[in-house]
């Protein structure tokens, strides 16, 4: 039996677990790929200062995004095609996330639907918004969000036109898979992730599929989520979407100081530093180098998070000694769910706690929101 150890461990079972077009829409970034890589190199670069002869005794990782209480500085990304890296996967993650403590963030592209996953989900139940052209499906969106009981909106703001991601297109991505020769051949050998979509009824995306005239299978999905990601979004949009919902808004893709600025005008309760994973603009800088200067321009009058690159605990503490109140996991809670499904959801943020909880200690702190840039070594991490 393998023994689990680390996000990576995980990573290479979902590969062998999950068909290939899904595992590589998880793990993959636009045109060359560049920012999707230097995410998570560029946080190996920053060195970590070891302190020793200090009391590590009630050590405690507890802290607050948007003033919701969290077992640890980390939520649920929103990623997706959740379900279709497993079974049920948005319903398994929300259940790991509640039993964890930390938010989960449900995509406008999951499989399972708001209201599927709000039967399972805490207190932490975050629903991400796409803004489409059809205004009268996003009021309804976020009317249903209400309905759910959903604490926070994450409007994502970076994904007005879609990145070229060449994986997807040579694989043809699509759900459920189309019945080509050689994802017949590939589904042949994927045996445990059949077997758990055969016993779900969620296949398509269930927060569109149904509530859109017109679209009631996988050919009209299609076409309309082709013409509906509207690049005409601006920031008198943020403010209609923040009026329509009412209660905590979460800007997410900022990585310009101007940007910031405007979230800030915006009245938005918190920002993510983020480039969509890589999987946007390739070229754009790391998340966690855009992190220092935004949070020095407005970390007094926002809360700021990021995302992008984090596959440990030190991943984690890095990203809030640079000044993140929050961070958020795509990637590694993906690679956990493909490979165990919740089980492994639960073992990626068993990891990434442990790794922090240890590592704060090394660091000689025991409480984390004690924690800051002085935990680093000097010239080794970005600054403003």
């Amino acid at each position: 039996m393998t023994v689990i150890t680390t996000i990576e461990d995980l990573r290479v079972i979902a590969k062998r677990r999950v068909p290939r077009m899904f595992y590589d829409y998880a793990d993959s970034g636009s045109w060359t790929e560049s920012t999707y890589r230097a995410n998570e190199a560029d946080f190996q670069s920053i060195k970590l200062r070891q302190r020793v002869a200090v009391n590590m005794e009630g050590r405690s990782t507890a802290t607050t995004m948007i003033g919701q209480p969290v077992a640890m500085p980390v939520a649920i990304a929103p990623t997706g095609l959740t379900g279709m890296q497993h079974a049920d996967g948005e319903i398994l993650a929300a259940k790991a996330a509640k039993k964890f403590g930390i938010p989960f963030t449900l995509s406008t592209m999951s499989i399972c639907s708001i209201e599927d996953v709000a039967q399972h989900a805490g207190e932490g139940f975050w629903f991400q918004l796409y803004v489409m052209k059809d205004r009268g499906f996003i009021e309804r969106l976020i009317d249903r969000a209400k309905a759910a009981h959903c604490s926070a909106l994450v409007l994502t703001l970076d994904l007005q036109i879609l990145g070229q991601r060449h994986k997807d297109l040579k694989n043809g991505l699509s759900a459920p898979p189309k019945p080509t020769l050689a994802n017949i051949i590939n589904l042949a050998t994927k045996v445990r992730w059949g077997l758990g979509m055969l016993g779900t009824p969620r296949r398509q995306f269930g927060n569109i599929v149904g509530h859109v005239q017109g679209v009631d299978d996988v050919a009209n999905l299609g076409a309309w989520t082709a013409q509906q990601f509207d690049p005409a979004l601006n920031w008198g949009d943020v403010e209609w979407i923040k009026n329509r919902w009412g209660g905590k808004l979460i800007l997410k893709g900022i990585q310009d100081v101007e940007d910031a600025r405007l979230a800030v005008q915006s009245g938005a309760d918190a920002l993510i530093v983020s480039n969509h994973g890589g999987r946007q603009l390739d070229g754009a800088e790391s998340s966690i180098r855009a992190l220092p200067a935004i949070v020095d321009a407005v970390g007094k009058d926002i809360e700021v998070h990021m995302d992008g690159g984090i596959r440990s605990g030190q991943d984690v503490l890095k990203a809030r000694a640079l000044g993140a109140q929050g961070t958020y996991i795509g990637r590694a809670f993906l690679y956990g769910l493909g490979a165990m499904g919740e089980a492994g959801v639960t073992k990626c943020l068993e990891i990434i706690h442990r790794e922090l909880d240890l590592t704060m200690a090394f660091c000689g702190r025991t409480q984390i929101d004690t924690v800051g840039s002085d935990i680093l070594l000097p010239g080794t991490y970005p600054t403003a």
